[in-house]
């Protein structure tokens, strides 16, 4: 909890350390799908009590990347190839739908703004899968707001959480600033065709590395099939 002075108490935190900790281990594959998290080990791992554990789980429960069995414990969660396909298909609904507004919408700062997002971007440094994730979610929830509809914006971003782990999959340099350029100057021209284009372009190529990789690399940690999760 956060005082009037803006301070974070300890357990605040640990929470908070915990919850990015074991989301990057999940997003990038080293928590494998269906694997126990002890809460005792995890408060021995990080010097803390159960209660912020539990809290941190509770928070990933939020983004459907732990999932609380009564009486069983938190695991990480399994996602059934249907539901997979499922969610890269909204994904593809939702990203044309605030592409095709932003193009009538958007503002010169909000170009600008999305022309330096990927920044120094190199893909070089052992953190640059991270880095493309933020980005890449910053980038097309920026063009969402500027879609007007602030909704669509907000379940885009969630979407974009729940994929990550399966992003991580895509590959990382020059080529997501190279997609992201074509989408901005079709959007500054105010071609909703050509946004539109761009913007399928990369979805649908996600989709396709995304669902080989699962098939071919990962179908033992993954329910490929509609068995429920």
């Amino acid at each position: 909890m956060t005082s009037p002075l803006g301070d974070t108490s300890p357990s605040d935190t640990s929470k908070n350390k915990i919850y990015r900790n074991v989301r990057r281990s999940i997003i990038s594959n080293d928590l494998k799908p269906g694997e126990r998290l002890h809460l005792d080990e995890l408060a021995a791992q990080y010097n803390t009590s159960v209660t912020p554990v539990r809290e941190a789980l509770q928070m990933l429960t939020q983004e459907n990347l732990v999932v609380n069995r009564p009486h069983a414990g938190f695991y990480v969660a399994k996602v059934s190839l249907k539901k997979l396909r499922d969610m890269l298909e909204l994904r593809k609904i939702l990203e044309l739908a605030s592409v095709e507004q932003a193009a009538q919408r958007i503002t010169e700062e909000q170009l600008s703004i999305l022309e330096n997002v990927h920044a120094g971007y190199t893909g070089d440094e052992n953190s640059s899968q991270e880095r493309y994730l933020d980005e890449n979610l910053r980038f097309h929830y920026l063009i969402a707001q500027a879609s007007g509809n602030q909704e669509l914006a907000e379940t885009l971003k969630r979407l974009h959480e729940r994929l990550a782990r399966f992003l991580i999959f895509i590959q990382t340099g020059d080529e997501i600033e190279n997609r992201h350029h074509r989408l901005v100057e079709a959007l500054r021209a105010g071609d909703i065709e050509s946004a539109k284009q761009a913007i399928l372009d990369e979805v649908n190529e996600t989709r396709q590395i995304t669902l080989e990789h699962i098939i071919r690399e990962d179908s033992d940690a993954w329910y490929v099939g509609t068995r429920p999760e």
